[in-house]
């Protein structure tokens, strides 16, 4: 249509969905386990972007090599050293967990990616890669990042009630799964508490560090909360089953997305899957950890999980058990149509 705003591509993002993560100290598995939900349920091929400490890249190499081939043709991946562009490399750092401030950086060290989404190590992803991508094409002509609320409940609301710098909307929002036109990003001049005129997102950074630094608990993900406070109309925000917390059922079922439709991004913080607080996102994780990549979907994945999600029905999570099983079936019986047809379609040939 005339004068209609295009979400501007690379060439090589027709065929590519960029993901990006960050992984340092102990997370090898964490990060593992999360790109095999990614590869296990995704249509288009997809660029992986792993930062990583250097001890860990040869890992990462070895561990990706050693996965089926009929699932590393799905994708192609990176390994990059952990490098911070502006500022004090020790500091950023130092900032919240190692090296989780490098995210800030990915618009800079990624000249060439038009689009990412950036997930931390815990999360896990219940449907394709694909739907979250599509979200890209509803940005309007100002929004360039996409992020889900960080509460649904003010009242229970970490932001509302603790924050000491300035956060975006009513509940700040979770920088855990962040969808990016890094074209955008690298483009505009932003709105900022230190100069009457924008500046850069490079130019930013580091000068929005200093000035919050003693006011700020949760790191890059509030440096991220101030930047869009004060440019509201570059956010677009997504609905919480695109970032699912234990905090969206651990004080009563608060998130209405996952009611609806089931979760899409499971996002295990609290170190949930390593522990016995919340069983139901540690069920998930092991049985994804567990599944023999070429096994049958609903045999060696679905089926154990329903006998797993048994055992927690006592806990505050456990009661809902639909909210995280709706998607992840919807999923794997797309998965398992795709198979048969192309299957039974190769076979009709001969």
């Amino acid at each position: 249509k005339p004068g209609e705003q295009k979400h501007p591509k690379e060439p090589s993002s027709l065929q590519c969905m960029h993901l990006a993560v960050v992984a340092c100290g102990d997370r090898l598995e964490e990060t593992l386990i999360m790109l095999k939900s990614a590869v296990l349920f995704s249509n288009r091929r997809l660029c992986f972007h792993i930062f990583a400490e250097d001890s860990l890249k040869p890992e990462f190499e070895k561990k990706l090599k050693e996965w089926p081939s009929s699932y590393t043709k799905k994708f192609e991946s990176n390994i990059y050293p952990i490098t911070f562009s502006v500022g004090n490399a020790q500091e950023w750092k130092k900032l919240f967990k190692p090296c989780a401030a490098q995210r800030l950086f990915l618009p800079v060290i990624l000249k060439d990616v038009d689009s990412l989404l950036y997930v931390d190590t815990d999360v896990l992803f219940l449907r394709p890669i694909d739907d979250i991508w599509h979200i890209l094409q509803e940005f309007n002509s100002t929004q360039l990042a996409a992020m889900a609320p960080e509460h649904e409940i003010p009242k229970i609301g970490w932001y509302s009630r603790f924050a000491r710098h300035p956060y975006y909307g009513t509940t700040g929002v979770n920088s855990g799964v962040m969808l990016m036109n890094l074209t955008r990003i690298r483009g505009t001049q932003f709105k900022n508490s230190m100069i009457p005129g924008g500046l850069t997102w490079e130019e930013m950074l580091y000068p929005l560090y200093q000035k919050y630094k003693n006011h700020i608990t949760w790191g890059d993900q509030d440096l991220l909360n101030i930047i869009f406070y004060f440019n509201p109309e570059c956010l677009y925000v997504f609905p919480c089953q695109w970032n699912y917390r234990p905090d969206h059922c651990m004080y009563g079922s608060n998130c209405r997305g996952a009611e609806e439709e089931g979760v899409s991004i499971l996002h295990g913080n609290r170190g949930v899957y390593h522990d016995d607080k919340q069983p139901t996102f540690k069920a998930l994780y092991e049985v994804i950890r567990d599944f023999p990549f070429e096994d049958n979907l609903f045999q060696s994945l679905y089926y154990p999980l329903q006998s797993k999600f048994l055992d927690t029905v006592h806990t505050l999570c456990g009661r809902i058990p639909q909210v995280f099983l709706k998607q992840i079936e919807k999923t794997m019986k797309k998965v398992y149509e795709n198979h048969v047809i192309v299957y039974l379609g190769a076979n009709h040939r001969y």
